[in-house]
């Protein structure tokens, strides 16, 4: 098992800069380019579709020389026809080789996905090769701890923490994330950094959370790519992202890479099902065989990869040899190996 790329954006995902993070990635995944969008951050909203819709139309046109099919997952609150639970408008996410959530409320995105179908497919999609893009909203949503924005600085609660998805449970590792990071929008007159929370705030915010816990600072039109496989974190974008662990703080600027292991030790959970249902697993492993590149094949690519990287050709033509006998043709281009069904 093989998992995907995680990739988070502090801000920006329709900018310049959050527009090279996706060719980036994009340019990384085998053929067909399938992307899903989900609407659930913003499902609380009355124009949730409209949020969606802009991001797909900037993929669409971004991508255009990936040829990318871009579905909308109307997932937008438990209880009603669009349902995170319901499983005739998530299809497109059981072969989607790129899923995206983005902006709106962090702890209602936490609320109405937490131990849904929609969640256990995306995590079940990840496991299998999937890249997942999160950004502003969401971002704060999959970490262990989802600083509540809309409670605090707009209602004017007490600075508290909740819960959130907790996506890197699953593979040992406890962390939180905190977008906009470097916002400035209060000008001299108020810190709206950290979030908005500013720093007095997020200071007090930062003190209920787990000594073991790490936050991850994501600057405005900037973000980390983190590849498990590899075991790198690469930023991305104008500004930086800023690690920070028991009392120390690292800021890494773009064009950096850094281990992985500053952020924990990501282990692959065995058995492959754990903390996801058996029969959501075997429903996500089914469509994708149907359709797209076995596990098997995606490992042999990736193998190849590593041979082409060290040169040793022989074993480069014997892995597209093998990878052919299952019914697909590697093709190679200055930007990588692709997939096309032979």
């Amino acid at each position: 098992m093989t998992l995907g790329r995680i990739a988070f954006l502090g801000s920006g995902e329709t900018s310049l800069a959050g527009g090279r993070i996706f060719e980036t990635l994009a340019r990384l995944i085998p053929d067909p380019l399938r992307v899903a969008i989900l609407e659930t951050p913003a499902g609380f909203e009355l124009n949730a579709s409209l949020v969606a819709n802009r991001v797909a139309d900037f993929l669409k046109t971004r991508l255009q020389n990936y040829k990318p099919v871009v579905d909308l997952i109307p997932a937008r609150k438990q209880g009603t026809e669009f349902s995170p639970d319901n499983p005739e408008i998530l299809k497109p996410l059981l072969q989607a080789n790129l899923i995206f959530m983005g902006p709106g409320s962090p702890t209602y995105t936490v609320r109405q996905l937490q131990g849904t179908l929609a969640w256990d497919i995306i995590r079940t999609r990840h496991r299998l090769g999937a890249t997942l893009v999160f950004a502003s909203a969401a971002t704060i949503s999959v970490g262990a701890w989802a600083l509540p924005v809309y409670e605090i600085y707009k209602v004017g609660e007490d600075v508290h923490a909740k819960e959130g998805l907790n996506l890197f449970s699953d593979f040992g590792m406890n962390v939180s994330f905190v977008p906009h990071w470097n916002n400035a929008e209060g000008g001299i007159d108020l810190d709206t950094s950290r979030c908005f929370m500013g720093l007095e705030r997020f200071e007090q915010w930062h003190k209920l959370l787990p000594h073991e816990n790490i936050i991850i600072g994501l600057d405005e039109h900037s973000g980390v790519i983190m590849d498990c496989a590899q075991g790198t974190c690469d930023v991305h974008g104008v500004s930086s992202v800023t690690v920070m662990k028991n009392k120390s703080m690292e800021i890494y600027p773009t064009g950096a890479s850094f281990s992985l292991n500053e952020l924990g030790t990501c282990t692959i959970p065995d058995p492959l099902e754990k903390g996801i249902r058996p029969e959501v697993w075997e429903m996500v492993n089914n469509a994708s065989a149907e359709d797209g590149p076995s596990e098997e094949v995606l490992a042999l690519l990736e193998l190849r990869k590593q041979a082409r990287a060290e040169k040793n050709f022989a074993e480069s033509d014997r892995l597209r040899d093998q990878i052919s006998s299952q019914g697909w043709v590697v093709q190679d281009s200055k930007e990588g190996q692709k997939l096309v069904k032979g």
